[in-house]
C-alpha cells in the first residue's frame, strides 16, 4: 500500500472512519506475506503458515479465449494462483490496474491514491461502507437505488437520505436543498454519498458532466465522501461518456468501485477499489479480518488475460460487449412498445442491464410480481426493492435484458401485459363494488 502524500491530501480521513474501523489492527501473518512477496529470492521465510504447493492436485490449468489466444498456468505461476497472496492483491495485477486507472481516468493526486483488489464490487461496497457508516449515521443515496447498499447499512441503523432523480439522474438542486435544511435544523450531516453515475441501477441513466461537477462541489462544500459504484462504466449506449468522479476529484473525496463481473466474468469475483491511501488502509485491514484476499486463481487468470490483450485489446472487448448489450436493450424496448403500449411508461436506458418500467393505474407492483407473476411464469424485480423503505408501495418494475433470449423476453412481456390488465380489471371491480 502506498503511503499517503501529505503535501497533496489535506483531508483528515479519521473523521470519516467509524470507531470500529479505527480499532482494527494489522495481522502480522498478512504483513509477513506482503514482505515475502516483495523480498529478494535469497530470503528464506519460515514465517507464513502456507501449505506446500507440492501437495496440491493441480499441475496445469489451460485457458482458451474467444479470439483464439490462450495461456497456461503451470509451475511457479500456478503455485501463486493456488496459494495465499498479499491482502491488497496479486502484485502484477495491482500494477496493471494502476496503469489502467491512470490511463482511463487520469486522476488528480494519483500519488496519494492506491488500489486494493476485492472479491467483486459488492465486497468492496460492504467493506467501504462498514469503514465509514457507524450506528445511526446518515448516508446519501439516489432514489431509486441499488438494494445492495441497504442490506449493508441497515444493521447499523443508518439513515438513508433519498435524493430525487429525473431522467438525467440525481437532481443537484434538490440535493443542495436537502443538505441545507439538514444543516440549518442541526441534524447529523452525512459523511458519504453512494452513487451509480453511469448506468444507475435500476434506471440506467448516465449523470451528465455538469451535474457530476455540481455534485462534487456539494461534496466539497458539505464535507462528505463520494462512493462511486461504476460497474457499467464501459457499457454506455450513447455517445456521452462523462468524466468519472475520480477524474474530477481534486481533494481526495472519491472512493471508486470497479468490477469485472459485468465485462469479464461474474463468477471470478474480482473488483477493485481506488481511493486515497488512508481510506484504503482501513479497508485492507477489514479484508485481513475476513477472507484475507480476493481469489488468487481469479487474479492470476485476469492478469494473464490483460497481459495478452493489453489496453487496446481490453477496450476492443469492452466495445464488443457494449454493442452486444445495446442490441438487447433495443430488443426489450421494442417488445415493451409492442406488448405494453398504453399500460406503462419508461425511459430508454443509456447504460447498464435494466429497463425501469412504471405501470399506469397500479399503485404497487409487489404482489403482482412476487405472487401472481411467479404463478404466471414471469419474474421481474418489483420497484419497492429499490427504495429506502421497501414496505411502501411502488408502481415500478425492473426488467433485466442482459441474459434472456429474444423469445424469452417476448414471452415475458406478453405475460406482464396479461398481469397488468388482470390487475387493472380487478382494481376496477373493487372500485365499482365500493362505489
Amino acid at each position: 500500500m502506498k503511503q499517503s502524500n501529505s503535501s497533496s491530501l489535506t483531508i483528515d480521513y479519521s473523521s470519516y472512519k467509524t470507531e470500529l474501523s479505527k480499532r482494527r489492527r494489522s495481522v502480522i501473518t498478512r504483513e509477513l506475506t506482503k514482505i515475502a512477496y516483495s523480498a529478494p529470492k535469497s530470503l528464506v521465510s519460515l514465517a507464513e503458515g502456507m501449505p506446500n504447493e507440492n501437495t496440491f492436485p493441480f499441475t496445469e490449468i489451460s485457458v482458451k479465449l474467444y479470439d483464439g489466444s490462450s495461456f497456461t498456468l503451470e509451475k511457479s505461476e500456478l503455485s501463486k494462483a493456488l496459494q495465499y497472496i498479499p491482502t491488497q492483491g496479486y502484485p502484477p495485477l495491482l500494477q496493471a490496474l494502476r496503469e489502467f486507472q491512470r490511463r482511463v481516468h487520469a486522476p488528480p493526486l494519483w500519488e496519494s491514491r492506491d488500489i486494493v483488489i476485492v472479491a467483486g464490487a459488492q465486497d468492496g461496497l460492504s467493506k467501504t461502507l462498514e469503514s465509514v457508516i457507524g450506528t445511526g449515521d446518515p448516508i446519501l443515496v439516489h432514489d431509486p437505488f441499488y438494494p445492495g447498499v441497504e442490506v449493508v447499512v441497515t444493521p447499523h441503523q443508518a439513515e438513508l437520505i433519498s435524493i430525487p432523480q429525473d431522467d438525467l439522474g440525481i437532481i443537484p438542486e434538490a440535493m443542495r436543498e436537502i443538505l441545507r435544511e439538514r444543516l440549518l435544523s442541526g441534524k447529523k450531516m452525512p459523511k458519504i454519498m453512494y452513487v451509480n453515475a453511469t448506468g444507475a441501477n435500476p434506471t440506467g441513466v448516465i449523470i451528465p458532466l455538469e451535474r457530476r461537477k455540481e455534485i462534487y462541489r456539494l461534496a466539497c462544500e458539505y464535507d462528505f465522501l463520494i462512493l462511486d459504484d461504476d460497474p457499467y462504466c464501459f457499457l454506455s449506449y450513447s455517445d456521452e461518456k462523462p468524466k468519472s468522479f475520480l477524474s474530477l476529484d481534486t481533494e481526495g473525496r472519491v472512493i471508486r468501485l470497479d468490477s469485472f463481473s459485468k465485462v469479464i466474468s461474474s463468477g471470478m469475483r474480482i473488483g477493485f477499489i481506488t481511493a486515497p491511501a488512508p481510506l484504503l488502509a482501513s479497508i485492507e485491514l477489514h479484508l485481513q479480518s475476513s477472507h484475507l484476499h480476493a481469489p488468487s486463481l481469479s487474479q492470476v487468470m485476469l492478469y494473464n488475460l490483460l497481459k495478452i490483450w493489453g489496453y487496446e485489446g481490453l477496450m476492443n472487448h469492452m466495445n464488443r460487449i457494449k454493442y452486444f448489450y445495446k442490441e438487447r436493450r433495443d430488443i426489450i424496448v421494442s417488445l415493451v412498445e409492442k406488448h405494453l403500449n398504453g399500460l406503462v411508461d419508461f425511459v430508454v436506458p443509456n447504460s447498464g442491464f435494466f429497463l425501469w418500467i412504471k405501470v399506469r393505474g397500479i399503485t404497487d407492483t409487489w404482489q403482482m410480481m412476487m405472487q401472481r407473476g411467479i404463478a404466471e411464469g414471469v419474474i421481474m424485480a418489483p420497484g419497492a426493492s429499490f427504495t429506502k423503505d421497501p414496505t411502501k408501495p411502488s408502481n415500478a418494475i425492473r426488467a433485466c435484458f442482459s441474459k434472456a433470449s429474444y423469445e424469452e423476453m417476448n414471452l415475458a412481456m406478453e405475460r406482464l401485459a396479461y398481469l397488468i390488465r388482470t390487475e387493472l380489471a380487478e382494481n376496477n371491480s373493487l372500485q365499482n363494488l365500493n362505489s
